[in-house]
């Protein structure tokens, strides 16, 4: 059982049609084969890496905009898909990382390379948030095409209070590695798009 990979083949056909799902203009398979290549990279760094690469297929597995329960959605799917693939311990990892991604605060866990993983992988989500201008600013446009239902003013008051709730954080990132590489220009990003929600539509 524990052979086999966690995310066959099948699976991840099964789960890139979800993400290929026309309303899906950032949180689409683009976004999965990013936080693969992030994880690919700090692979080094991970304790389980096949659990933080079941997390990542399935973090964003169900969405929509309007719903307040993605994460908890998604955490089920994996824990219904997973089933009898992986032993209960690895498996409610991987739910407590994906349930942890809808707040982006760190899980509970006592574990600490347990811990170290879902910081690592709470930071690859985010990773974005530090990308250069003109990658933050697609995302920036893929988020608003989401939320294409929600009139403008109402977007821009949502969309401030999320933005100036990273800003508040001591720390965007978790892990020293991501903040070396991301913080600053994250945080110039989510400033700089902050002053433009604010400004005169």
């Amino acid at each position: 059982m524990e052979n086999e990979p966690l995310i066959d083949e099948a699976l991840k056909s099964e789960l890139a049609a979800l993400y290929q799902a026309p309303d899906r203009h950032y949180h689409g398979l683009a976004h999965i084969e990013a936080m693969l290549a992030l994880a690919t990279e700090y692979r080094h760094l991970l304790d389980d890496p096949e659990v933080v690469e079941a997390a990542i297929w399935f973090h964003d597995a169900i969405y929509d905009s309007r719903a307040k329960d993605n994460e908890a959605k998604s955490a089920e799917l994996a824990e219904k898909r997973l089933a009898g693939r992986v032993n209960p311990h690895r498996l409610a990892r991987i739910a407590a990382m994906i349930n942890a991604t809808a707040t982006h605060q760190l899980p509970p866990f006592r574990d600490e390379n347990a811990l170290n993983d879902a910081a690592l992988l709470l930071d690859m989500d985010l990773a974005i948030l530090g990308a250069g201008p003109a990658i933050f600013n697609a995302y920036e446009k893929a988020v608003r095409l989401e939320y294409g239902w929600l009139e403008e003013p109402m977007w821009r008051a949502g969309r401030a209070a999320v933005l100036k709730s990273f800003l508040a954080r001591p720390r965007i990132f978790n892990t020293q590695i991501f903040r070396d590489r991301f913080e600053a220009r994250a945080r110039k990003n989510l400033s700089r798009s902050l002053e433009g929600l604010q400004g005169q539509p």
